[in-house]
């Protein structure tokens, strides 16, 4: 009976340490950020974590990390399926000099949600940030509640290896693509990658190009829609489309204004790229349509075009409402 004893003591030993190291690495399917917390905490509510790297090795995919106040929570690279939200604060910042502001490099059926953010790259003079928030693979990507600003690349640069998708909601990008050939959005798959887009209600303001589908990088294909969006202040076109013989560019836009641009509102270069354009207004731009290499701007026959400098421009085509 002794010996008994004596050998189920280590055993027991043995599982009761297992049961009190399991709850240090298990990930939990909610964790906190705090501008005065500690990556050294487990990120729960009441011992948050300090930035958002620190959370996401805390967070079980398909988890969620949630802002408890205000803070500066670094860069991160996205692995996983993955929400973060910081609507509840007035200020979840992500703050990055000469790097991307979050990256997303996740798996083919990852879903991914920022909601709620505050990027800002810094002023040009002080090294500054490069995509905003960079996309190269995952299912879709959700944008939402967000502003993203002096970013010296692309404000949101969607790159997809493979067939994604991005939402875009209520997000101002301004300021972004310094040098006149980035974009407040991008839309540029690669390989044999397809991009799809549902940008709604934003407000792209200062940037290189306000949105850019470039189809040069792949042999598969974009399309989206834009609506209830404002394009202004570009240093080059408000939006340009481009693709290459074996790739099919197109966006849809809806009560779109494009306006203020220096060069063009809108530009499509490419027989496959084309936009689609409604209830819209292409107003004060350097020049208004420039359609190229057999580019196609349809008009639904309802847009206001006038006081381009002169150079409106022409819809290549118009169909009627139906």
């Amino acid at each position: 009976m002794r010996l008994v004893r004596f050998l189920a003591a280590p055993a027991a030993f043995a599982t009761a340490a297992m049961l009190f190291t399991a709850p240090a690495s298990a990930q939990a399917t909610r964790t906190w950020v705090s501008g005065v917390g500690d990556d050294a905490n487990p990120c729960s509510r009441t011992a948050p974590c300090k930035t958002f790297a620190g959370a996401i090795s805390k967070t079980a995919a398909s988890g969620e990390i949630d802002c408890l106040d205000p803070g500066g929570f670094g860069a991160l690279t996205i692995t996983k399926a993955m929400t973060i939200l910081c609507d509840a604060v007035s200020n979840g910042g992500v703050l990055v000099s000469g790097t991307n502001g979050i990256t997303v490099a996740a798996g083919a059926a990852d879903v991914i949600v920022l909601s709620g953010l505050d990027f800002e790259g810094i002023a040009p003079t002080s090294g500054p940030g490069l995509d905003g928030i960079r996309f190269n693979t995952g299912a879709a990507l959700f944008v939402r509640n967000c502003t993203i600003r002096d970013f010296s690349q692309n404000g949101i640069n969607f790159a997809p290896g493979g067939v994604s998708s991005l939402y875009v909601n209520n997000v101002m990008i301004h300021n972004s693509g310094f040098s006149g050939t980035f974009a407040g959005i991008q839309l540029r798959p690669t390989g044999t990658g397809q991009a799809s887009a549902a940008i709604n209600n934003v407000q792209l303001t200062s940037n290189g190009i306000g949105i850019m589908a470039d189809g040069t990088a792949t042999s598969g294909k974009i399309n989206g829609v834009v609506r209830d969006s404002v394009i202004s202040g570009s240093t080059n076109n408000g939006i340009n489309v481009g693709a290459t013989t074996s790739a099919n560019d197109a966006l849809l836009l809806d009560d779109v204004t494009i306006s203020g641009n220096l060069i063009n509102g809108l530009s499509v270069n490419g027989s496959t790229a084309g936009l689609l354009v409604a209830n819209s207004t292409i107003y004060n731009n350097g020049a208004g349509i420039n359609a190229v290499n057999s580019g196609q701007v349809v008009s639904y026959g309802n847009n206001r075009l006038n006081a381009n400098n002169g150079n409106d421009g022409a819809f290549t085509s118009t169909i009627g409402l139906h």
